[in-house]
């Protein structure tokens, strides 16, 4: 599973949104490879940022 998948799967087992850093922790990967994952999962409209430096799946 790759890091996109990984924080994809950690966003949509959440009951609310997260940060960066929360997800990380709950993926237990480093916090600049999970930037990049949000990164690449905002462009493809798979999650969606309800507030500033949160994010949670669609």
């Amino acid at each position: 599973m790759d890091t996109k998948d990984l924080v994809l799967k950690v966003l949509k087992e959440s009951e609310e949104a997260l940060r960066p850093g929360q997800i990380a922790e709950k993926a237990n990967i480093d916090k600049k490879e999970v930037d990049k994952a949000i990164k690449a999962l905002k462009k493809e409209e798979l999650i969606v940022s309800p507030k500033r430096c949160y994010y949670t799946a669609k």
